[in-house]
């Protein structure tokens, strides 16, 4: 059988949340296109651009960020889904969207505005995602949210898997309509997950060793990337170190992404899958690696872990960004006015939607706004130093 039997169609969606009669045709895009394109022009995904990916604020112009991220993202994605025969548009509109609810600062920020939000449902940048796209970015005139299709946002809440305990912001959307969270999503959601972690395991690699935090000694001792630097030396015998380097994160990208379009391919052949609907009901994820990938590649998270991402520099920045996220969060509960005119006027009377009116401010804000904000109410002498720079 071809996979492709299972891949999603357009025209067999589930359909949009909101009709949208009298909506002028731009082009000849099907509704997987327009939901790619609407994210694209949103605000949300602008802001990425300025949102940490691994650096909190970096001072670099070559580290990525979340957008240059999500870009990657869906290059690989879309590449997988093709040799797939999956619908392209709709894993390519899952990978440009998958980071949107990352408040500033990344994980420390989350940390931060879930502690914050203790005792009013917490936060996650998942279900945030989903609010975002459902709910915040409003620019149609007729209803909230960019009115993406069902299986944008089924995607969107289950490309880890079925979501058994949703938070108060996704089980607020699936209440509005439904998005079967006990059931798969579709191949092009478990692709983009996958292809989210090509991306991040390798060009996290590449970001580490330019700021000098991670060393090519370091990752030697990784099985995985010292076999796929062993054969970068083997081909260009004598070439500068950084562009083997460079050429390592290629060739690694390339064995993960080779791997899951044959592991992916025979899962489905296994599961007998012919349609879209089977793969929701098939109890497993099907998009992904091989058994024996999957296990090396959650070693190299293992060492990104113990080297990049908890490294005491890393470490420092996240503490100031927890610091900087706490304060605002207290300031703006104290004195709504602090948030401008336009977010302090429609705060809410109640306790609990108050703390996620904040939350979903601060949520929205990049990397520098925040900083910039906590300068104007504490004084820029206040900033930690860690985030100083900026």
């Amino acid at each position: 059988m071809s996979i492709a039997k299972c891949a999603s169609d357009p025209a067999q969606s589930r359909g949009r949340r909101y009709e949208e009669p009298g909506r002028v045709v731009r082009g000849p895009r099907d509704d997987f296109q327009r939901d790619r394109d609407r994210i694209i022009h949103s605000i949300a995904f602008r802001r990425l651009r300025h949102k940490t990916q691994v650096f909190v604020a970096p001072d670099g112009d070559h580290y990525r960020v979340r957008l240059t991220h999500s870009i990657e993202v869906a290059q690989i994605g879309r590449g997988i889904a093709r040799a797939l025969g999956l619908n392209e548009d709709l894993t390519e509109a899952l990978c440009l969207a998958h980071d949107i609810g990352h408040p500033p600062f990344g994980h420390a920020g989350e940390d931060a505005l879930k502690a914050a939000m203790t005792g009013h449902g917490g936060f996650d940048h998942n279900g945030h995602t989903l609010r975002t796209l459902a709910l915040l970015e409003c620019p149609y005139p007729r209803f909230d949210g960019l009115n993406l299709t069902w299986e944008t946002l089924e995607g969107l809440a289950k490309h880890n898997g079925p979501v058994t305990n949703p938070g108060w912001a996704l089980s607020g959307i699936d209440a509005d309509f439904p998005l079967d969270l006990s059931s798969y999503a579709s191949l092009e959601a478990q692709i983009a997950a996958v292809a989210d972690d090509i991306a991040y395991d390798n060009h996290d690699i590449d970001d580490g060793l330019r700021a000098g935090l991670l060393c090519i000694d370091q990752l030697m001792e990784q099985p995985f990337v010292a076999a796929n630097f062993r054969a970068v030396e083997g081909r260009f015998p004598g070439a500068p170190r950084d562009r083997l380097l460079r050429e390592l994160v290629r060739d690694q990208i390339g064995v993960m992404v080779n791997d899951v379009i044959a592991a992916t391919q025979a899962n489905v052949a296994a599961a007998g899958v012919q349609s879209v609907a089977d793969v929701r009901a098939a109890g497993q994820t099907l998009g992904g690696f091989s058994p024996e990938l999957a296990a090396q590649e959650r070693d190299l998270k293992r060492f990104m872990y113990a080297n990049l991402y908890h490294h005491p520099e890393q470490i420092a920045a996240a503490e100031g960004a927890n610091e900087i996220v706490g304060r605002l969060f207290a300031a703006y509960a104290d004195d709504p006015r602090l948030m401008g005119a336009d977010w302090a006027g429609r705060m809410p009377e109640e306790t609990c939607e108050t703390v996620r009116h904040i939350g979903d401010y601060i949520a929205g804000m990049t990397d520098r706004f925040a900083i910039d904000r906590f300068a104007d109410i504490f004084g820029r002498d206040a900033v930690p130093a860690a985030l100083a720079h900026v």
